[in-house]
């Protein structure tokens, strides 16, 4: 057909097919936006998030976050910690303007999940259905693993510490890196017969083990010259992770190192774009989750008492940040 934009058979690369999947992200953040009323709320001169919160009766932690991923989508501009519309944003989304698109009500009416607009309000996930499995990312895990590790410092490294590691693609991939690296997964109880069961098919057993647990309120044990936290922070509030970070160097020998792997967002929190989105996926999906900046990453990691702390950006839209502690 003549005149498609659509790419030809073929013409298709993974950033591509990744875009299209994620694509729906935006309007979940688009159409409880303009459900609140917060384009209207912001009005001619703008406003802080809490003075929007304010406005629209929303929780202000939530209302940041939602207008942090508005001004990442280009339909609100930031500037310190004002936000306003944008030219196109003031014409079609302010209620009482001529050009004011409110048929957009009635794909909220149908489209928008009761959860996006009611964790704004709360500020907190609703319940919904029991979340999938870790080991179910196992295919998406083992693809990235191999070269996310390759940028690793792993000279001298013995013993390996993968926390909430899941299906154990990361150790997996961590213990084909050196030969003489054992890995131990430390997951919850439900996950872990989960993960022997990847590792058993994948014949390293004899290099890869597990210990069962809850990492914001177990001992992590100790010895370990590398701990790996992959999307774990994430899941946690600021608090939860200060203690895990202690908890995680409490774990290493003396020069041992701590890599964290996750979103990491610029210091606006308005990019990248793929985390500001994030954020509102945690807000509504976990209890106190969120996207975190590289500052507040390396503020943990010195209060933890690392140091010589190092960023590294991985092919897959996260970053890695490793401090060492002091030999």
């Amino acid at each position: 057909m003549t005149g498609s934009s659509a790419p030809g058979p073929g013409a298709w690369s993974p950033e591509m097919v990744r875009r299209m999947a994620y694509d729906f992200q935006t309007s979940r953040v688009l159409l409880p936006a303009f459900e609140l009323d917060l384009f209207t709320a912001l009005g001619t001169d703008g406003a802080t998030s809490a003075d929007a919160a304010a406005a629209t009766g929303t929780d202000p932690r939530a209302t940041d976050r939602l207008m942090d991923a508005l001004v990442a989508m280009g339909l609100l501009r930031k500037e310190g910690d004002r936000f306003a519309n944008t030219e196109s944003s003031l014409r079609y989304l302010v209620r009482g303007q001529p050009e004011y698109l409110a048929g957009l009500g009635h794909t909220v009416d149908h489209m928008v999940h009761p959860h996006g607009s009611r964790a704004q309000r709360h500020g907190r996930h609703t319940p919904g259905p029991e979340q999938p499995r870790r080991g179910v990312a196992h295919v998406l895990h083992r693809r990235q693993a191999p070269a996310s590790v390759g940028l690793f410092d792993l000279q001298g490294m013995s013993r390996v510490l993968d926390v909430g590691g899941g299906s154990g693609a990361y150790s997996m991939a961590l213990v084909r890196a050196r030969p003489g690296i054992r890995a131990t997964v430390f997951d919850l109880p439900n996950v872990v017969p989960l993960t022997m069961g990847y590792v058993r098919k994948e014949g390293l057993t004899d290099r890869i083990g597990t210990a069962a647990g809850d990492y914001n309120r177990d001992s992590l044990g100790s010895g370990y010259d590398l701990v790996f936290l992959s999307a774990i922070i994430h899941s946690n509030s600021a608090p939860e992770n200060r203690v895990l970070f202690t908890r995680c160097v409490q774990a290493l020998n003396p020069g041992g190192q701590l890599a964290v792997q996750d979103f990491i967002m610029d210091e606006d929190r308005t990019s990248p774009l793929h985390g500001a989105l994030f954020a509102l996926n945690m807000l509504v999906g976990t209890t106190a989750g969120d996207t975190y900046t590289e500052a507040e990453v390396r503020e943990w990691m010195a209060e933890s008492g690392l140091e010589r702390i190092t960023r590294r950006d991985t092919a897959f839209d996260t970053t890695q940040i490793v401090g060492r502690k002091p030999s």
